[in-house]
């Protein structure tokens, strides 16, 4: 913790847009991990030198990459990570679409004399009492 309540509050502030390397979906303020605790310590250490929040957060992306932001930044570099999921969707709508495309189209074969007779011999048996 710093002593200055303002500096404090900063820190803060950049350690919610940390995310935690171990817990992954938390940010380093939340969680308890040693990574994450270290993690809070240099932000703070960086604040008490003078750095700005923008100057920290870049810090700490150079040494971690994009990842290390919970909210990476729209660049050719994370198009992947933010276009991931939509590309996940758009292959199963694809993959769906292809299956019952394709199941449409398959015609059953008409019976030939030989079948046509079992289903008649075994109709009118089902039929009797």
């Amino acid at each position: 913790m710093l002593a200055d309540p303002k500096l404090e509050a900063r820190a803060e502030r950049v350690g919610e847009a940390l995310r935690c390397l171990v817990c992954r979906n938390q940010s380093i303020e939340d969680s308890e991990a040693d990574l994450a605790h270290d993690l809070r310590v240099l932000v703070r250490q960086r604040i008490a030198a003078g750095d700005s929040d923008q100057q920290v957060i870049l810090y700490i992306r150079s040494r971690y990459g994009d990842f290390v932001l919970l909210r990476p930044p729209l660049e050719v570099s994370t198009l992947l990570l933010w276009g991931g999921p939509l590309l996940i969707l758009l292959a199963g709508g694809i993959a769906t679409w292809r299956f019952y495309r394709g199941r449409r189209g398959v015609d059953t074969p008409p019976l030939d004399p030989e079948e046509r007779g079992r289903l008649s011999a075994l109709i009118g048996k089902s039929a009797e009492p």
